[in-house]
């Protein structure tokens, strides 16, 4: 059964709906693959429509969220002893990939997107929409949380990160507001951030974006090293492919797909990177059908490149 057929009969409904599917597996599966990493795995939507297309395939399933990695499990317990999970970063990718006996990968997929497991979990602290603790930890053993910085930055540098991270129009008004809100007393929930927002700059939403949106956003990255995870990963991913293996990004913010289409397009441009020649097999970004954005309004901002290594 495909895997647009197994979404359709609701096969598995605990698992969200991965965004664009179908262009995964179409990017991912040719040639056949043997080895495939999913270095976000998430609640394991991709990585069932992959073992789907590819039966021959292994699958080293990597996801930081412990809970993520969980659910998971039940989701691609029918495919057995084909997956092996691993708890950690992708930027680690190269040691993971060594540790599990691979020395290459006929695919690799990195989904940055927040999953609706997680969003959807007021306790977790990442969305505006539920009130909860000021978490936003990908990973639960990581030290540094929103509350940390939310309470501890001192205002030019909360004004710098809304402003590098979140591009946010007016980072000076809602860091001012959080700075003066703080000192009456410690800004504990989502809630509460969320009202500081809209009191500096307006509840109205602009362009169907809520205010609070970009503000969370940039907390979020800062929490996880999202941008030096992701450049990290960028860097050592293509190396770790193998002859006609391919590595597919999907980037949900400007900051995100930026990384990804300059690095593909330098290594799409290069002669040789370390004796490694590639194509950027995505020149014209690819963006979701406008039908999946009315059944999955949060793939709207989804934009996927895929980077192939030449065979040899």
């Amino acid at each position: 059964m495909s895997f647009a057929a197994m979404s359709q009969n609701g096969a598995d409904r605990r698992a969200h709906v991965p965004v664009m599917a179908v262009e995964v597996v179409e990017l991912l599966s040719a040639p056949d693959p043997l080895a495939i990493v999913d270095v976000t795995l998430g609640t394991g939507g991709h990585a069932a429509a992959m073992l789907e297309a590819a039966p021959r395939a292994r699958l080293l399933a990597i996801d930081q969220d412990a809970a993520a990695l969980a659910h998971a499990r039940e989701v691609l317990a029918k495919f057995h002893d084909r997956v092996t999970f691993v708890q950690a970063n992708f930027a680690e990718i190269s040691p993971l990939m060594r540790e599990a006996g691979l020395d290459r990968a006929d695919a690799i997929l990195a989904d940055l997107g927040m999953s609706t497991f997680a969003l959807d979990d007021a306790a977790r602290g990442f969305s505006f929409r539920l009130d909860g603790p000021l978490d936003m930890r990908m990973d639960q053993r990581a030290p540094l949380t929103a509350y940390d910085l939310v309470n501890e930055e001192p205002e030019a540098e909360l004004a710098r990160i809304l402003r590098d991270y979140g591009e946010e129009r007016m980072p000076g008004r809602i860091a001012r507001t959080i700075v003066a809100a703080r000192r009456r007393h410690r800004i504990e929930t989502t809630g509460e951030l969320r009202a500081l927002v809209e009191r500096a700059i307006g509840p109205r939403r602009r362009g169907g974006v809520h205010p609070a949106t970009r503000t969370f956003q940039a907390l979020r990255i800062v929490v996880n090293r999202e941008m030096e995870s992701l450049e990290k990963f960028l860097r050592d991913a293509p190396a770790m492919l193998a002859p006609g293996g391919r590595l597919a990004v999907i980037a949900y913010h400007s900051l995100e797909d930026r990384a990804v289409k300059e690095r593909f397009r330098e290594l799409g441009r290069r002669h040789s990177d370390r004796n490694h020649d590639y194509n950027n097999l995505t020149t014209k970004v690819i963006k979701p059908a406008q039908r999946e954005i009315a059944d999955n309004p949060r793939a709207r901002s989804a934009r996927l490149r895929c980077l192939e290594r030449r065979p040899s």
